[in-house]
């Protein structure tokens, strides 16, 4: 179950992956094969202790023999090709909550597909996703009480703010709301399309989304999109959801 503002419509599981340096080179070598292109493809460099290497990427084959124009056609579609692998823009978006509600779980859900053993966050933890050619880069901030002064070093240039909610946690859900709203209030935040994730609806007698909804005020949110998810982070459920909405709000800019 799911309740979100503005008009519904069908939800469609989506393809989620994550995407690295070692991926791209991979994919740009089978561009430059079809092509018979030679050249030599340097990653970005390496950080700190690291050690930063050339990969030699060479096309075999030969070009039919023809007119000029033949081979300024491919190497047209070769550099366009190029330019959509490497040129995709990235969205950012941060995720937050209180300490114990599966932000880091979610994560990784969505960067890996499947439950990973996490411990509370100290700091940040960053993934790059991909849905449907979209990429959002993911920051998953700490939550507890100690770290939340630092969560406003993480809102420049952000696109989309994801609060997770523990369910299961009625005691705290007035802190949940008064960190929300610090956080709208926010002027780096205040064209972010709000995403809250209502996890732990597995759990037996937690609190429904209408109940978070409520208890939060969100309708009474109006110079923000927002939506709320009901999802399980453990099994995924209803986090294909969360992201489509936000693929449609990217849609509608």
């Amino acid at each position: 179950m799911s309740v979100r503002s503005g008009q519904g419509r069908a939800v469609a599981l989506l393809r989620v992956t994550t995407t690295t340096t070692a991926s791209r080179a991979r994919g740009l070598h089978r561009f430059l094969s079809s092509a018979s292109a030679c050249l030599l493809f340097e990653p970005p460099r390496a950080g700190p202790g690291r050690k930063s290497a050339k990969t030699e990427i060479a096309g075999r084959g030969e070009l039919p023999r023809g007119s000029q124009s033949f081979g300024r056609l491919s190497m047209g579609i070769l550099f366009t090709r190029i330019w959509r692998l490497f040129n995709h823009q990235e969205h950012k978006v941060i995720i937050v909550g209180l300490d114990n509600a599966g932000k880091t779980t979610i994560l990784y859900q969505f960067s890996m597909n499947e439950v990973v053993h996490t411990s509370p966050t100290i700091g940040s933890n960053v993934e790059e996703i991909v849905v449907n050619n979209t990429r959002f880069l993911m920051w998953d901030i700490g939550g507890q009480e100690s770290l939340r002064s630092s969560w406003n070093t993480y809102y420049t240039n952000t696109e989309f703010v994801i609060v997770v909610v523990d369910s299961t946690d009625r005691e705290r859900i007035s802190v949940t709301k008064e960190e929300l709203y610090k956080m709208l209030a926010h002027e780096d935040l205040r064209k972010a399309g709000l995403l809250i994730f209502a996890n732990k609806q597995d759990v037996k007698n937690c609190m429904t989304v209408a109940e978070i909804s409520q208890f939060l005020k969100l309708t009474s949110i109006k110079d923000h999109q927002w939506h709320i998810q009901a999802c399980c982070a453990l099994t995924g459920e209803g986090l294909c959801q969360g992201l489509e909405w936000m693929m449609s709000r990217l849609k509608i800019r």
